[in-house]
């Protein structure tokens, strides 16, 4: 292979998994890569696999020993890539290339997972030492290497330079049918299609765009695994008998990657014990905070996302192994009786139709989040666009997001996807079967958090009238915090004297 010295396209610091993919994928597209890391040997292992992949006959990703030779390595102004772990690794990579020589026109891109609050803070502090972009990344593995989605926001003269490079490594959907045009072989270009890469405003913006992501993920994922275990511990199916519900499913409106992973997952043994492999896994579930940080915004910004919190919940009283364990020698639940297949068939259908109904609610309450607090922060945020590009290359890819592009298409200023009309067809039709399958899980033992916080979040958006009338009034009992009265105009405030036995009311101005 031709080893001739060339400068490059792009620098790229940080070659673990995702920033390895990111790597062949650039070089797949053409781009000549300067890559660097700490570790010599995920630099060179990143060089081997791109020989061995590409068939150009030229070198594609050269690598680098220092920050110095990065820099010299790369056409200026310089176009930097991190893929680096969130926090002060960051930093101390930005304060190395600015000891390396990095000038005030050289762009960094951010694609890790940051909170978007510490790159508002970043692009702040070093808008004198070069233009800080960030570009949060989802899809994994395999998204990083054949197409992700990108969510790139910061100087709109940085996203300029990015956009044609961007726009070539993402995912691409069929612009008619809105389906991921799959690519999976190294060195294969999809040109056709629509790129799931689309500017998503100011500093921050799409790291929070993809904090959001993140927290329908954790929402998604915990919906399914609450109707696995109501398969599996309430129905008595086996794994193998799930994973066919789960792919028969996977052909309709429940299609999604994640559906689609499960059904992989189910029919998986481990080789040593011819056992199912889900059922040797110790049910500890891990988190990387950001959906913790998405359900923590909610609260910040005052708006409902109990199907995410929950799923936060689920993953943290999941790691009380122990204490699970001896509650569940000492605490009582429902006698459950066996179903005949008849019953079992209808629970199977109420179930999915359950899913499909909290699997709208979670996307509404973050697609509702993102809306508050691009009012608070001043954004612009195009919701249709967002939709848009998850549907390929991300976790959340489902043929659903088509119907939610479709539903910002309609009304862009749309307060809430349960108002939309297609949206509104769905849940009327499905929501008997939504409370039956809640019903008979619960009569089961089967902890159905995320499903049951779904439907508490729709019943409470569909009641014109909520008891906050009473908690109100108990506030301004003790702590004459007052309220307003359905009788008199908005805006007025009152006050009622409690101790006094006549329990005058006095308003009060405002």
């Amino acid at each position: 292979m031709t080893q001739d010295k060339v400068l490059c396209d792009i620098g790229f610091i940080g070659l673990g998994v995702m920033g390895k993919n990111l790597v062949l994928n650039l070089a797949d597209n053409g781009f000549n890569i300067a890559a660097f890391d700490l570790s010599d040997e995920k630099v060179q292992s990143a060089i081997a696999q791109d020989e061995l992949e590409n068939t150009t006959g030229k070198q594609r990703v050269f690598g680098c020993s220092s920050y110095t030779e990065l820099l010299s390595q790369l056409k200026a102004p310089h176009l930097i890539v991190l893929s680096v772990p969130a926090g002060s690794p960051v930093d101390q990579v930005c304060e190395n290339l600015i000891g390396a020589g990095i000038q005030p026109d050289d762009i960094i891109i951010d694609t890790g997972n940051s909170l978007w609050v510490d790159t508002v803070a970043r692009e702040e502090k070093y808008k004198s030492n070069f233009l800080l972009f960030s570009s949060a990344v989802s899809g994994g593995e395999v998204g990083a290497r054949f197409g992700p989605s990108l969510m790139p926001s910061g100087s709109p003269y940085a996203w300029a330079r990015v956009k044609p490079i961007w726009e070539a490594i993402a995912a691409k959907v069929d612009a008619t049918t809105g389906k991921p045009l799959e690519r999976t072989n190294p060195g294969e270009i999809i040109e056709e299609g629509e790129p799931c890469a689309a500017y998503i405003g100011p500093a921050g913006a799409g790291h929070y765009v993809k904090m959001v992501h993140n927290g329908i993920e954790y929402a998604d994922m915990q919906i399914i695994c609450e109707a696995y275990h109501v398969l599996r511990s309430g129905l008595g199916l086996s794994t193998l008998e799930i994973a066919d519900i789960f792919e028969k499913w996977n052909s309709g409106p429940l299609d999604s990657y994640l559906m689609e992973i499960s059904v992989e997952v189910l029919r998986q043994d481990c080789s040593d014990t011819n056992t199912p492999l889900v059922d040797l896994i110790l049910d500890k579930a891990g988190q990387k905070g950001t959906g913790l940080w998405t359900a923590m915004s909610s609260l910040e910004v005052g708006c409902p996302a109990p199907t995410i919190a929950q799923a936060v919940y689920a993953r943290s009283i999941s790691s009380f192994k122990a204490l699970r364990v001896e509650a569940s020698t000492q605490l009582n639940g429902p006698v459950v009786t066996e179903l005949s297949a008849e019953e079992k068939a209808q629970q199977i259908e109420q179930l999915h139709d359950a899913i499909y109904c909290a699997k709208i609610c979670a996307y509404a309450q973050g697609f509702q989040l993102m809306k508050l607090a691009a009012k608070e922060h001043g954004w612009t945020l195009d919701f249709a666009s967002i939709a848009k590009i998850w549907r390929a290359g991300c976790i959340i890819r489902a043929v659903f997001l088509q119907s939610i592009t479709e539903a910002f298409e309609r009304n862009e200023t749309l307060e809430n996807l349960l108002l939309d009309r297609f949206f509104i067809e769905q849940l009327n039709e499905r929501q008997l079967n939504w409370r039956k399958s809640i019903c008979s899980a619960t009569m089961q033992g089967i902890p159905t958090g995320a499903l049951s916080s779904a439907l508490a979040y729709y019943d409470s958006v569909r009641t014109e009238v909520l008891p906050a009338n009473l908690l109100q009034a108990q506030r301004d009992f003790f702590g004459a915090h007052t309220f307003e009265r359905v009788d008199k105009p908005a805006g007025k405030k009152f006050h009622v004297e409690w101790s006094d036995e006549k329990r005058q009311t006095i308003q009060i101005d405002g």
